[in-house]
């Protein structure tokens, strides 16, 4: 059996498909440092191999769910919260630095680094990137060096083409060049093992790649998520389905075995969470892990030694056994590249295998130490950001979009009371979500609307009251910032249902109810209310629905507003597809409704008092 990992690594890696360490950083984060145990790294050893001639040993550095985040993360997400404190943190600029440290700290002692993604780099993302269909963000991941990574479900936002255009380049079929020069495209690879083509059978992107650590081949695998077709527009991957993740992934590791790839990782867009703790865990702890992912890795070959996860958001660095009872290391560097995962690892150059694998999460401060074991703030209590860890070349990149974009994102549109939050009460509503399906009902009283709702996955960040993006006023809201609470420029749709459709939508809510996988409860307009009870029958949960006071008539027809991401059965709500003829659809978007709303007044939050729950 091996020893320990300290930092090592091989050789730099060769790509092929198949079918100086910044002395400005904090102190915190200096390898001579002593780790506090949050940052304890988790170490897989497999035998078959000592340190010296017999193995090569290399780093993988991965983060995964980027989703546009360029500008540093503001509001309650400025700070990662872990093991009992809070580091801001966050920022491409910021990313890049911590990434060069990184390799720095390997290529002193001899070693290369191989950089990678698990999804959902694109997608979701502030205006920043977004109003150039994320060609901001894939700019800057050259930039920084990413080098491989699976799609997740967000990079489907604009449908599989537009998937395909951002991999290979060229520009947008619509608005064309935003930015006046061509876009090129993304120089890492984007892997989609999983997502096949229903008229070829095939993969719509490369499904593996191989990279070499001194010669010795080390195989990445890059999957989705099974269920991405019920969280992403049905509209958009008609022509495509999603397969299950453990027999796609053990297809390509038998595959790649067969070409002598007994090294393996698997880039997954899908995840797990740690367990509620007191205090917090920490960004490398394995506190009462679950989710999918722990039953994906059972299901796993043992030549897959490393899982690189993502989706759920979460940080985590765990030991998960594989199909074997061998153990899988599995990791996730939570969200908007405020973590990156350091791994390193050995190979025997006998087998080829994995020998040992250990991995801990790095935070990507962007702080300014108050020399007391806190971070400076401005007069208006917001984290100051350092300028001595700015990466030039990240910057030089993400100002130019900051600068094409700023007449836009910092214009006022609107005032909030206070802070508007999407934490959702315990029967699923949200002051954030009334104000959005207050705003979607305001939007359409033109069509005869009566009802709004709102799938609570569009909701994508809470209206911070004293964010001052463009250095607008308290309660100020900007196009900017109310774009980054709704990204995805859904349309807003108005649509008959009598008052027992409405009912069986309301039930559809809950998970094993017409083929609903998962359970999400929609955000409702004012004037609506209803009661579920998760202790009744499956189709039997809702009760006492009314629309003013008044219930509702299950014989009545009542005009129902959504985006078209519900109408087209987005989040699994079939039932919320009628015919198209009967459907009518409002000018604009939805952040036009959001716009509009916010304009007519100082807006309060929410009540979050329309949906009721018994047990």
């Amino acid at each position: 059996m091996t020893t320990p990992l300290r930092r090592r690594i091989g050789v730099p890696a060769v790509a092929l498909a198949v079918a100086g360490a910044l002395s400005t950083l904090p102190a915190a984060q200096s390898a001579a440092a002593a780790p506090p145990a949050e940052f304890t790294p988790v170490t897989a050893s497999y035998g078959g191999g000592q340190h010296g001639a017999s193995v090569v040993e290399g780093q993988i550095l991965s983060y995964n769910d980027f989703h546009g985040a360029i500008d540093p993360p503001t509001g309650s997400g400025a700070v990662v919260n872990a093991g009992g404190t809070s580091t801001p943190a966050g920022g491409v600029e910021y990313l890049a630095t911590y990434l060069k440290k990184l390799r720095a700290e390997a290529k002193s002692e001899g070693r290369a680094t191989i950089t990678a993604g698990a999804g959902d780099l694109i997608g979701a993302s502030p205006l920043v990137s977004a109003a150039f269909h994320d060609e901001p963000t894939i700019e800057l991941m050259n930039t920084i060096g990413l080098q491989v990574s699976s799609v997740g479900n967000h990079e489907f936002d604009e449908g599989v083409d537009e998937l395909i255009r951002i991999q290979r380049g060229g520009c947008h079929p619509v608005d064309g060049c935003q930015d006046g020069d061509p876009y090129r495209g993304a120089k890492f690879s984007y892997l989609a093992a999983n997502t096949i083509d229903n008229k070829t059978g095939l993969p719509i992107l490369p499904p593996v790649e191989i990279k070499y650590v001194k010669g010795v081949p080390v195989g990445f695998i890059g999957l989705t998520l099974e269920g991405t077709a019920g969280i992403v527009n049905p509209a958009g991957i008609k022509n495509v389905h999603f397969t299950d993740e453990i027999v796609t992934a053990n297809k390509w590791s038998n595959i790649l075995r067969s070409f002598g790839v007994k090294a393996q990782v698997l880039l997954l867009h899908e995840g797990g969470s740690q367990g509620s703790a007191t205090p917090t865990p920490g960004v490398s702890d394995c506190v009462n892990f679950s989710g999918p992912v722990v039953d994906i890795v059972k299901g796993l070959n043992p030549e897959i030694g490393l899982v690189v996860s993502g989706h759920t958001h979460r940080f985590y660095s765990c030991k998960v056994p594989d199909r074997t009872g061998q153990d899988t290391v599995v990791t996730s560097a939570g969200t908007n590249g405020q973590l990156i995962t350091d791994i390193d690892y050995s190979l025997s150059k006998r087998t080829g295998r994995f020998t040992e694998i250990t991995a801990k999460n790095v935070i990507v401060e962007n702080g300014v130490p108050d020399g007391n074991g806190g971070w400076k703030k401005d007069a208006a209590g917001v984290y100051l950001k350092n300028p001595d860890t700015v990466d030039a070349a990240a910057r030089k990149v993400a100002d130019k979009y900051r600068v094409a974009v700023a007449p836009l994102a910092n214009k006022v549109i609107g005032n909030i009371s206070g802070d508007i939050a999407r934490t959702n009460t315990a029967a699923g509503e949200s002051p954030l979500g009334d104000v959005i399906a207050d705003a979607q009902l305001a939007y359409t009283t033109g069509s005869g609307a009566q009802i709004a709702l709102m799938n609570p996955g569009g909701i994508r960040a809470d209206l911070d009251a004293d964010q001052s993006s463009g250095g607008e006023a308290y309660g100020q809201v900007t196009y900017g910032e109310a774009f980054t609470v709704q990204p995805f420029n859904n349309l807003v749709t108005t649509e008959p249902l009598t008052g027992a459709q409405l009912k069986s939508v309301l039930e559809q809510q809950f998970a094993g109810y017409a083929g609903q996988t998962t359970t999400k409860i929609l955000q409702v307009s004012a004037g609506f209310t209803y009661t579920w009870s998760a202790s009744a029958a499956l189709g039997s949960r809702v009760s006492n629905l009314a629309l003013n006071g008044t219930p509702i008539d299950p014989a009545a027809t009542y005009q129902v507003t959504i985006n078209n991401f519900l109408a087209n059965g987005g989040d699994g709500f079939s039932n919320l597809v009628v015919d198209p003829a009967k459907v009518v659809t409002a000018p604009g978007f939805d952040i036009d409704a959001l716009t509009a709303y916010l304009g007519r007044g100082t807006v309060a939050p929410g009540p979050a008092n329309r949906i009721s729950t018994t047990s």
